[in-house]
């Protein structure tokens, strides 16, 4: 029973997800939040405006400097965590801890 359960939660969840996909608006209609005009301001003046071969490399390094440097200090900081949370110490003999 409880598997049943389950598998209809995942079913309806499922459903949610793939509904709200299907309704997400598109480029097409030009309903997107995304779409607007400081993304177009990126796609065109990009290049010219940092000198950049790569207008995905200016966006992000560039436009969005200190929004991918604080990302980048996020990702690291998790690493070290991880790394101090499964990270084994030797004890020495006659020590306790």
């Amino acid at each position: 029973m409880k598997k049943h359960l389950l598998s209809l939660l995942f079913l309806i969840f499922f459903g949610i997800l793939v509904y709200s996909i299907m309704e997400m608006p598109t480029m097409q209609n030009q309903d997107a939040p995304s779409y607007n005009e400081v993304t177009e301001y990126y796609i065109k003046n990009a290049v010219n405006d940092t000198g950049s071969v790569n207008f995905i490399s200016a966006i992000l390094a560039d436009y969005r400097g200190f929004d991918t440097l604080g990302e980048t200090i996020v990702l690291f900081t998790s690493v070290i965590a991880v790394a101090s949370v499964l990270r084994t110490v030797k004890k020495k003999e006659g020590e306790d801890y």
